[in-house]
């Protein structure tokens, strides 16, 4: 007899398997690698054009000089001014757009995102709570938002469970609970001081005005800490899209794996919006673009969070310069692109579901 050689398990065009060890794999894709890079060089020239632009403009030489520690007489507006604003715009929009992507994955819906399941509105409640109670300083703040953001999540949990949890029946109590939490925060900044009521204002617009590295680092350190839980979730995606009958074939625990994607997203949700505001739609529109563009089964983390610090960079830049010298809250500009988008999302569900069932 003759011996037939053995082949190597197919895999789909375009992919392959980068072994992490204690037989952990990733599933990497050619076209989200490409996509990630040409969004990294598009977030670079974001950067230097922010880093640029203002009432006093600096030349790209300069700002390299000044990133380089070197000498030079715009250290003041670039290093002092700018810079710190732009750190904390790209953690934030990276924090929203990998909550987006881990939200809308374990929901298995495009329409569930922090800020429209209830999440950024239960940080924001929480924050302008302790803002109205005297509670104003940036090192409390963001850990304050984190908590309101759990119990919101939570709240929506347990209304929404019914032996299950539907992606429609989550969405619809998310909006619910949103508009709640909404309505109490109004609450709040009507009951509170004057000073504090007008700078909760402008904080629940989503705004990086007068951002800098106070509210940037309770944010960088919570990503550092999230970072090995943000590796298991890239791995754990695969798992989780499934329904459950496929998982519990699979051996795959789909509660546990679900819940845990959910704790990783609502907590990065939650301290972005403590660090700005919440920022609407960002963690809306960054997943589905990458996912668009990357053409991927499951929605790729780091293409999203490169997406969602590109989109909260160039909203930034057109906040400050389009109607100069007044400035606008980003959270303004994000809210002219999400709003539509959230709309033709809706009526696109809607469409696909009447033909479906025709």
């Amino acid at each position: 007899m003759t011996s037939v050689p053995q082949r190597a398990p197919l895999r789909p065009a375009g992919q392959f398997v980068l072994r992490a060890g204690h037989g952990s794999s990733f599933l990497l894709h050619r076209r989200a690698m490409t996509v990630a890079g040409a969004l990294a060089v598009l977030l670079v020239g974001a950067v230097v054009v922010s880093l640029c632009v203002g009432e006093a403009y600096v030349s790209p030489g300069e700002v390299v000089r000044v990133l380089l520690g070197l000498p030079s007489p715009d250290e003041l507006v670039v290093g002092t001014l700018r810079l710190p604003r732009l750190v904390t715009g790209l953690l934030v929009g990276a924090a929203f757009g990998v909550s987006g992507a881990l939200i809308q994955t374990v929901a298995r819906n495009p329409l569930a995102s922090p800020d429209v399941i209830g999440v950024t509105h239960g940080a924001g409640a929480a924050t302008v709570a302790a803002m109205t109670f005297g509670v104003t300083s940036y090192a409390v703040l963001p850990y304050v938002s984190v908590a309101g953001g759990l119990l919101a999540a939570l709240l929506v949990y347990l209304l929404a469970w019914r032996g299950g949890l539907a992606a429609s029946r989550f969405v619809l109590i998310g909006i619910g609970v949103s508009v709640a939490l909404g309505s109490l925060t109004r609450l709040f900044v009507t009951k509170g001081d004057y000073l504090v009521a007008q700078q909760a204002k402008t904080w629940l617009t989503g705004s990086l005005n007068g951002r800098g590295y106070d509210q940037a680092a309770p944010l960088a350190t919570v990503l550092l800490l999230m970072l090995p839980f943000l590796l298991w979730a890239a791995w754990a995606q695969r798992g989780s899209a499934f329904d459950e009958d496929t998982a519990t074939a699979l051996g795959v625990r789909l509660g546990r794996t679900r819940l845990g994607l959910s704790v990783v997203g609502v907590v990065l949700a939650s301290v972005a919006t403590g660090a700005a505001g919440p920022v609407d739609f960002v963690a809306l529109l960054a997943p589905q673009i990458a996912r668009r563009l990357t053409r991927t089964p499951h929605i790729p983390l780091v293409c999203s969070a490169l997406m969602g610090a590109l989109i909260v960079v160039v909203a930034d830049v057109l906040a400050r310069r389009l109607l100069s010298p007044l400035e606008l809250p980003v959270g303004v500009f994000t809210a002219l692109v999400g709003a539509p988008y959230l709309m033709w999302l809706i009526v696109r569900t809607r469409s696909s579901r009447t033909g479906g069932t025709a």
